[in-house]
């Protein structure tokens, strides 16, 4: 099987997207993390769930979490509106990672190493540098340990 094969249409966000936008589509289709794109359409990274969540608590609280029971829910929301004036190239870590990308016609085996190596939660499929879909680690471990059950 190849990478091609089972890509799946999967939604794309650029770097100038509004951070609010695309956090509520993670959240609303409970998605591990989005493909973003350069604004030409290449992608750039992949931003996963969890960096979100970090990107909106506070250094101070992610060193002390008993701080985040000191200060309630109205600061909760607060930290929350963060979101609301960012754009989704603002959640990127300032040094990215390798970016997980194969090609259509790599192996479902090369795909599994990748996200392995990088901890991704998702690869991006491309052919000739457009992105013709993606796979989720749980849709490879689906296929993976089908023929198990």
């Amino acid at each position: 099987m190849r990478a091609g094969e089972i890509a799946e249409e999967y939604p794309v966000v650029g770097v100038d997207h509004p951070a609010l936008e695309a956090v509520g589509l993670m959240s609303s289709r409970r998605l591990p993390g989005l493909v973003v794109t350069e604004a030409d359409g290449r992608p750039k990274a992949v931003l996963a769930a969890s960096q979100v969540v970090q990107y909106i608590v506070p250094d101070y609280i992610q060193r002390d979490p008993s701080l985040a029971g000191v200060l309630g829910e109205k600061a909760a929301d607060k930290i929350a509106q963060r979101l609301r004036t960012a754009k989704v190239g603002d959640l990127l870590p300032e040094h990215p990672q390798e970016l997980p990308v194969l090609q259509v016609d790599d192996t479902v085996l090369e795909l599994a190493a990748v996200m392995a190596r990088l901890r991704s939660p998702l690869c991006a499929v491309v052919d000739q540098g457009r992105i013709v879909g993606v796979v989720t680690a749980s849709h490879l471990l689906e296929l993976i340990c089908a023929p198990l059950t």
